[in-house]
């Protein structure tokens, strides 16, 4: 039976700075998640317009009444 030699080096962290999860919220959006709630992460900028969910849904909401509601083009066989 052969046994492995520990190895003399130290072992790394190879976790990147920006994956630092230290202030993270375990299940934080689980809740919603299990009523089929879809959780969009909006960006900065787009945070500051939208503070809530209800403010992006009115949005939402009014620029499908404007527009339409966009509907994907059917795919043809072949």
């Amino acid at each position: 039976m052969s046994t492995k030699k520990a190895s003399s080096k130290t072992t790394r962290d190879e976790m990147r700075a920006e994956y630092d999860l230290r202030g993270g919220e375990r299940g934080k959006f689980f809740a919603e998640y299990q009523k089929g709630t879809n959780v969009v992460l909006l960006e900065p900028d787009m945070a500051k317009v939208f503070r809530d969910s209800e403010a992006v849904n009115r949005a939402l909401r009014q620029f499908l009444a404007e527009h339409g509601n966009a509907k994907s083009p059917k795919r043809r066989a072949g």
